[in-house]
């Protein structure tokens, strides 16, 4: 599936995309500012996350819980320079969990990712519009 939209277009989108995820690990592609952690609180909403989603650029994993205690596991692996750094933090706990995982970043655990998971590649096409590919 590929998607153009507008920002404001943002949640009528994430509303789509959650309702089509059929696998708990899912991964965001996408060049610096081009939404995906703006994406991923969307979907997070749509879910029934109400939580202050926020980007665990720092804290590399940032937990939410919903009314239901339902988990999602927000991973944002961009400062990872080796892979050893997500063994360390047990990063096949959280793809094991049968949570949610959202992931930014993800190029660097790519062998990890050898099971169904969904892929979410977004791009800038201008100041105004993205672009969304599901696969």
């Amino acid at each position: 599936m590929e998607l153009i939209y507008s920002l404001n277009e943002i949640d009528s989108i994430s509303q789509k995309i959650s309702n089509k995820l059929e696998n708990k690990v899912v991964t965001f592609k996408g060049p610096m500012g081009s939404g995906k952690t703006t994406m991923i609180k969307s979907i997070c909403r749509q879910l029934g996350f109400d939580d202050n989603v926020s980007s665990p650029t720092f804290s590399i994993v940032n937990s939410y819980e919903n009314s239901s205690n339902d988990m999602i596991f927000h991973l944002d692996l961009y400062r990872i320079e080796k892979i050893e750094e997500l063994m360390d933090i047990g990063i096949e706990e959280y793809l094991d969990s049968g949570n949610w995982c959202f992931i930014e970043w993800p190029e660097i655990i790519d062998r990890l990712l050898n099971f169904k998971h969904t892929q979410i590649e977004l791009s800038i096409l201008n100041n105004f519009k993205r672009r969304i590919k599901i696969k």
